[in-house]
């Protein structure tokens, strides 16, 4: 409490107790004039056709002078600050701060102190025991704020509680397989006070404490085995640049921008992506890594036992050869169909000399012989190529 309880106790003590017997027939008066003093100076208290209202309010005020005479009749009693609680509860029910309610206390003790000096000459009491009680409003009056701010401060607690724990229904239902209905979707969304976007897209996220600093609209779910994100509108203006900014320092998989009953599959995207960044196969370090920047490495990843088998297949002629010429050939191969059928071009994306890509196009040629003639045979040649050096590079030493 903000008054020392040395000196709050030496107040009560001082105070003639009689006089609270002779102040209480006033309680009704005394709170029809605190009453229409706060509804005239705040207006978030203003509520004159409200009868329930203006009646709650007069209970509030009551319990408040009521209390304070029995603490003046017995300094003894034991302190409850409950109710004072309950009416920093009902604030942040109403959804206010507490600065209203502090401005409501501080004209209740002023009216209340006026009260009392018009008073104290028939009451017979003296300068000191007159500024005593005033003393002692004051006191009590630090004791009711604090009461209601520790109200206050457990139902925001409470309240955000409740909203993260909507929030995370509402992730585990958005990314639910078979996807849930529409209309369940809809009614959580609204309660968890999260817009449903147009599209979203999953992120998955590596094991790591701390959370991410990242907008509010944004539903996490670090909790689930594999930590993830849901990204509301990832397209839109300033969300690329805000995901660069807030999952700096995080290994994380940034799945395609999908249509919000797809969810689960832009997050299961990320999730393959993240596990071959963990592998090598796609770039790995701190920062996002996007999808949609690795789809032609993702579907090949798909089924690993299939490009296998195509692998096997179509890189047959050059299994008998040792593992270095093996490479030299597929590397000069895989130039060679991506970028164009002259030796000048290849040479210049391998950093050799023409002559050496010429050499090496020559063996190719006897050992696929018509093959790369092929159309269907050089794209699948493609794919198994660009696998194999996705493979060799994640498994390099970094």
């Amino acid at each position: 409490m903000k008054g020392d309880l040395g000196d709050a106790r030496r107040l009560w003590d001082s105070v003639p107790s009689g006089i609270a017997h002779a102040l209480r027939p006033g309680i009704a008066k005394v709170s029809d004039e605190v009453i229409e003093e706060i509804q005239t100076r705040i207006p978030e208290y203003a509520r004159p056709s409200d009868e329930i209202y203006i009646k709650v309010v007069r209970l509030a005020v009551e319990e408040a002078i009521g209390r304070f005479l029995d603490r003046i009749e017995d300094p003894d009693a034991p302190w409850d600050p409950e109710p004072f609680r309950m009416i920093g509860r009902g604030e942040a029910a109403e959804g206010r701060n507490l600065e209203p309610l502090q401005t409501a206390m501080r004209l209740g003790a002023r009216v209340g102190w006026r009260r009392l000096t018009e008073i104290a000459g028939p009451l017979g009491l003296s300068p000191q025991s007159l500024y005593d009680l005033g003393e002692a409003i004051f006191v009590y009056l630090d004791q009711l704020a604090d009461a209601a701010a520790e109200g206050f401060d457990e139902a925001r607690a409470h309240a955000a509680g409740e909203m993260e724990r909507r929030r995370h229904r509402l992730l585990d239902l958005l990314l639910s397989q078979p996807p849930a209905a529409a209309e369940a979707i809809s009614d959580l969304a609204k309660a968890a006070g999260w817009r449903l976007p147009r599209t979203v897209a999953g992120v998955a996220l590596d094991d790591q404490n701390g959370t991410p600093s990242l907008p509010p609209d944004i539903l996490v779910g670090l909790e689930r085995p594999q930590p993830c994100l849901l990204v509301p509108d990832p397209n839109g203006p300033g969300q690329p640049q805000m995901l660069d900014k807030g999952l700096r320092g995080w290994r994380a998989a940034i799945g395609p921008a999908v249509p919000l009953e797809r969810a689960a599959t832009s997050l299961r995207w990320a999730t393959e992506a993240l596990e071959l960044a963990r592998r090598g196969v796609l770039p790995g370090g701190r920062g996002p890594l996007r999808c949609s920047d690795h789809i032609a490495t993702l579907i090949v990843f798909k089924d690993e036992e299939l490009v296998g088998s195509l692998a096997a297949s179509r890189l047959a002629p050059l299994a008998h050869l040792r593992p270095s010429q093996q490479d030299r050939l597929a590397e000069t191969l895989l130039a060679w169909l991506r970028y164009g059928r002259g030796a000048g071009e290849v040479a210049a994306r391998l950093h050799v000399h023409p002559q050496t890509v010429r050499y090496r196009l020559r063996q190719l040629e006897e050992l696929y012989g018509e093959q790369l003639g092929d159309p269907d045979i050089r794209f699948e040649l493609e794919i198994v190529l660009r696998a194999r050096q996705a493979a060799r590079e994640g498994a390099r030493p970094s």
